[in-house]
Order: C-alpha cells, then structure tokens, then sequence
C-alpha cells in the first residue's frame, strides 16, 4: 500500500521483524538461535558425546523448521487467502531473495547469522528493552537484504510452489549458501569471540 519511493524499506522491514518477535517471545525453536546458545557450552566440554547432542538438535530443528516454512509457503502459493497483488509482492519478494551468486550469499548469510547471535547474547542483558532489541536488529536483518535460512526460505519456497523456481534453485542457489553463511556468522563471529572473552576474564580473576 505504500508508494514506491527510497524511503519505503525503511517501513515495509519492519514487518520483516515481527515473525521473530512472534518466534523468540513465543519460546519456540529457530533454527538460528541454536548457533549460539549451543555452541558456548560446546567449546567449554569440547566432548563428541556433546558435539553430537548438537548436531543432532541441529539438524531436528533445521528439518523441522523448513518443513514449517514450506506449510507455510504452499499456503500462500496454493490457495486464494491473498489476493493477486500480494501474491505479486510475494514472488517479487522471492526472487530478489534468489539474487546473489553462492559466494555472495554466503557472505551476506554471515552478517544475518552474526546479528541473530548477537540478539540471543544481547537479550538476557535487556530486560525491558527485550521487544527492541529483537525488532531492531532484525530490522537490519531485513533491510540489508541479509538471506536468513528460515525467514528467506519461505520467500523462495513460494517460488516453487507456484512453479516459479526449481527445487535445486531452492537448495543450492538459496538454502545452502545461506545456511553456511547464518552458522558462520552465528558460531565464529559471536560464540568464538565471546568465549575467548569469558577466558580471558576468567585468567585475570585467577
């Protein structure tokens, strides 16, 4: 409903941030959560028995959560709930998510995956500005154009429902670029650093 003017991302995104404001306040599982909450303990134990506890939760939630995003998808793509216009805005929607190489996305997958990390590190810390946190770092999510593996996998699955990309686009042009990229950014770029943090103050207080 909005004009197409240059100032129109900077509203329409924050629609971007309210399917995690519904997930993470709801206490369900997001696949991208995962790289950090998980990861933290790892590097403390550094046991298999653990390592493969978590590729185990991974992988469950990951399966789980594309499932999800597909339902969700079909739902969009294969009944009239929405009307043409949206549905315009949708497959719009879908293939500007399909655009980037593989290496480019990967890339780009890093700064969503840091930026989700950084809010399940930043969220126990905010109290109060719980809601802010997460509308506003997903807001950069969203208007970066960053690919997120669950959120972006709705967008292109819609293509493949209404037979507007292939399943291999899905997997190698979108899903697994940007699932390299979310558990780069989400592993070393926030769960490394800050257990290196967490023993470094640990040796000063010793």
């Amino acid at each position: 409903m909005l004009p197409d003017a240059p100032w129109r991302p900077l509203l329409t995104k924050f629609g971007y941030s309210m399917g995690f404001l519904i997930v993470i306040l709801g206490r369900q599982q997001l696949f991208t959560e995962n790289t950090l909450t998980v990861i933290l303990p790892l590097l403390q134990s550094r046991s298999m028995g653990y390592l493969k506890n978590v590729a185990r939760l991974w992988i469950i939630v990951l399966v789980a959560n594309l499932v999800g995003a597909f339902i969700f998808a079909w739902v969009l793509g294969g009944t009239d709930v929405f009307d043409p216009n949206m549905r315009a805005t949708f497959a719009e929607m879908g293939h500007r998510a399909l655009s980037g190489n593989f290496g480019t996305m990967v890339l780009r997958g890093i700064f969503a995956g840091w930026l989700i990390a950084l809010m399940v590190w930043l969220l126990p810390f905010a109290g109060e500005m719980r809601i802010l946190v997460i509308i506003l770092l997903t807001f950069l999510i969203g208007l970066g154009h960053f690919p997120h593996v669950i959120a972006g996998s709705v967008e292109v699955l819609y293509l493949v429902v209404i037979s507007a990309a292939s399943w291999k686009d899905f997997f190698l042009g979108f899903m697994l670029p940007a699932l390299i990229g979310n558990v780069l950014g989400g592993v070393m770029l926030v769960a490394m650093l800050n257990h290196a943090q967490v023993v470094a103050g640990a040796g000063q207080d010793v």
